[in-house]
């Protein structure tokens, strides 16, 4: 009663001053709350904290990963079966999901470009393809020495360099293997180049990297395309195996191809010796790598240390040495996407440096630490600038090598056109992961067969395991905030109808939420009214939803315009603001399972449990209510936050995988700067009609202008007539699901979706 009277008493006092600027406001906090004196742009602190957040999660992950491990070293077999979940999860998050074709290899002949490129010191080098996957070869070389071989070999490339420049350039490394008997295969490599990345349909191109490009689309369906080049290699040992089981298979690579030895061997028991060259060494900074190289969850789990790990007790051998100081020139280096092209633009950040001999040592230090032996290689390998590859060929073949490098010229080859192979194998990649969008749905309507929708509380019950998967495996989900809401406000709004506040409210060390409260002047004692939070959209602010004097374009002051009404309404700031600062956080959460989205849930979750505690507020009928990236926000915060009794998604509602993955879509994704929007494998569990699923049977809407340039009406219509075939068909509650078409763009119109706030949560005041 004590809280109520004191609300009375504020709310008399707010009414009785004059309307006056926001800084005069400045020591007027809500009752129950403390004076909030921060001063600076909120928001920017918002997404420091963040950062900061995250920065502290990324150098306690090595030590975090620890209980996702139960490592048994008693025996070879004890050890493959303690580690047989964890490859299982590298697996996964890989992409390496795919069933692979019978193995095949054919040479590539025409009539001006047979198959044999060369012959070097008996040694025959061949261009050949292999299958992998349904429409999706590998391609490269294959050298076949004098003699008969004795064991098989993948020599990978950087991804800038072509299988030649390994074969006949400055470091033959490949050559060299094959002049030691070994049959060896040179695979092909996405490269770095942004030539192909774009639609010739559409005539529209991008500076995306190649391997930027097809990484996008393919995270989206739960691949990678280190998944996929990993593919490749597995299935050169597919082929090698049936070829003659009984030799020793064994794979080296260089820079991005290192990377891939090293995935390849973790992954497949059937490669007895791998050898990792420029690419062994820490990887907590992998968001300032390129994107190609994010992988959803890796460092939740797995460091370079611990994928070497999964190598044991197999030989791992590392280049350079992490015991000797390399010259960096040995490392390749790459300055990021070209920018200034006309025309061309929305390539994520990232470059490629060379490792500091401290980070190669300490993941070689913790890798032996977790095999529980001594260092092994201190003084066998000298760091230079080239691969080493004598060790390699003593551990292969059991036999010792001359340590000095060939002294064979480079040789006269047969050219076939790199250029042409490059963009077989690009379209290849973009063709199958096309393929994967438009059978996405299939793949949903069998993951969701569990769910039960008779009665709507039977399916809500069914939810459950669908709804965890979706803030554990999709989102990212952050553990439950522990402390105390600490909330802040203070006055910034006095209108005639109702006073608005800022707010903020803690919700880890570093981490807050905040946003604006807009409290209507008519309260009577112990009335309860009900909320609509007002999410803005892409770099908005809360003050373009709430500032009725300033109708900002798109919002229309939508949440000033309800306050009239006399709703509450809390406007929080999301941090998708500040362009690539933001975006940045997607790159360091993504290898802790971790998005923006994660942190946005939770932020919500702290809101809520705050306005839960306002003596006006009826906490059964807090509704969302968002324009565009707010409209995201209301597809996802309420599929998982069952507080919310009601969402709306206006300017944003789509069929979103195709948005997202469609290689020929001109509003899609993958012509835009927005490379925050891809989350892992949502292609297989969720699109939008899945994620209302989640919020079904509450109230659920969807705002549509005809000319809003988000997506095209045919797409929308399609994608919500799964929504109301749900609601009216299967739940028999259609009145609880409305989609909304009118004249005009990417706006909030204020006329369906406040009729549809009036008939769900009661008129306010009435």
């Amino acid at each position: 009663m004590r809280d109520v009277l004191k609300w009375i008493v504020c709310l008399l006092v707010f009414s009785v001053i004059s309307v006056t600027s926001v800084a005069s406001f400045g020591a007027e906090p809500l009752p129950g709350t403390k004076p909030l004196t921060e001063t600076g742009d909120l928001a920017r602190k918002m997404v420091d904290g963040i950062h900061a957040y995250l920065d502290r999660e990324l150098a306690a992950s090595p030590t975090n990963r620890k209980q996702h491990w139960k490592i048994d070293l008693s025996s070879p077999e004890a050890f493959q079966k303690s580690v047989s979940p964890n490859r299982a999860r590298l697996q996964k998050i890989l992409g390496v999901v795919d069933a692979r074709v019978a193995p095949n290899l054919e040479y590539i002949a025409g009539p001006d470009h047979p198959a044999l490129v060369a012959e070097v010191a008996g040694c025959k080098v061949y261009a050949v393809r292999w299958a992998v996957l349904p429409g999706v070869d590998g391609e490269g070389l294959l050298i076949e020495p004098a003699g008969k071989p004795v064991a098989n070999v993948i020599a990978v490339p950087h991804a800038d360099q072509t299988p030649e420049a390994i074969v006949f350039g400055s470091d033959p490394f490949a050559l060299d293997l094959a002049r030691e008997g070994c049959r060896v295969i040179v695979p092909t490599l996405i490269s770095r180049d942004d030539t192909l990345s774009g639609s010739a349909r559409l005539n529209r191109y991008t500076n995306l990297p190649q391997r930027e490009y097809v990484h996008r689309m393919a995270y989206e369906m739960g691949r990678t395309l280190a998944g996929y080049e990993v593919q490749k290699i597995l299935a050169a040992v597919d082929w090698f195996s049936a070829q003659s089981a009984k030799l020793p298979v064994g794979v080296i690579g260089y820079g991005d191809g290192g990377m891939l030895a090293l995935y390849s061997a973790a992954l497949d028991e059937r490669i007895h010796v791998a050898q990792v060259s420029a690419y062994f060494g820490r990887r907590e900074k992998l968001a300032e790598e390129p994107i190609d190289r994010n992988v959803w969850g890796l460092l939740h789990e797995f460091g370079v240390a611990e994928l070497g790990l999964l190598v044991h007790p197999r030989e791992l051998i590392l280049d350079p040495a992490p015991f000797e100081k390399c010259d960096p020139k040995f490392w390749p280096t790459w300055a990021g996407p070209v920018t200034g092209k006309p025309g061309r633009g929305g390539a994520a950040p990232g470059s490629l440096t060379a490792q500091p001999y401290e980070a190669v040592n300490h993941e070689a230090e913790r890798m032996y630490a977790l095999r529980g032996i001594k260092h092994q290689w201190s003084e066998r390998v000298k760091g230079g600038i080239e691969v080493d590859r004598n060790h390699f060929l003593a551990a292969i073949t059991g036999q010792k090598h001359d340590e000095k490098k060939s002294d064979t010229p480079a040789a006269p080859h047969k050219v076939h056109d790199p250029a042409a192979r490059q963009k077989r194998q690009f379209d290849q990649l973009v063709a199958f992961t096309q393929k994967l969008w438009r059978d996405s749905e299939f793949v949903r309507k069998a993951y969701w067969k569990s769910a039960n929708t008779a009665p709507p509380d039977a399916w809500e019950k069914s939810c459950e395991p669908y709804r965890q998967y979706f803030h554990e495996d999709v989102i990212g989900k952050l553990p439950e905030p522990t402390g105390a809401l600490n909330p802040h406000t203070r006055q910034i709004y006095d209108e005639p109808k109702w006073t608005g506040y800022e707010v903020t409210l803690d919700v880890y060390p570093d981490v807050f939420a905040y946003g604006v409260l807009l409290l209507p002047k008519d309260l009577k004692p112990g009335e309860k009214r009900p909320v609509v939070v007002c999410q803005h959209g892409l770099e908005g602010r809360p003050t373009d939803v709430t500032n009725p004097k300033e109708k900002t374009k798109f919002y229309n002051s939508f949440g000033a315009a309800l306050a009239d009404r006399g709703y509450i309404v809390y406007a929080p700031q999301n941090p998708y603001i500040f362009e690539t600062h933001f975006r940045q956080l997607l790159r360091k959460g993504n290898p802790l399972k971790l998005s923006l989205f994660s942190f946005i849930v939770r932020q919500h979750q702290r809101t809520i449990d705050w306005l839960e505690t306002l003596p006006g507020v009826d906490p059964k009928k807090i509704a969302f209510y968002g324009l565009s990236y707010g409209g995201k926000t209301a597809m996802r915060v309420p599929a998982i936050e069952k507080r919310y009794c009601l969402s709306i998604c206006s300017g944003d509602f789509n069929e979103w995988v195709g948005k997202v993955v469609a290689a020929d879509l001109p509003m899609g994704y993958m012509f835009t700067r927005e490379y925050d929007m891809y989350e892992f494998d949502l292609g297989s569990t969720f699109n939008y009609a899945e994620m209302a699923n989640l919020i079904a049977p509450r109230p659920f809407m969807v705002e549509r202008g005809h000319d809003d340039g988000v997506g095209i009406d045919e797409m929308i219509a399609y994608e919500y007539a799964k929504i109301r075939y749900l609601y009216a068909n299967r739940l028999k509650i259609p009145d609880r699901t409305t989609i909304e078409f009118r004249p005009g763009g990417h706006e909030i119109f204020a006329k369906g979706t406040f009729d549809f706030l009036d008939k769900h949560l009661g008129k306010p005041g009435q």
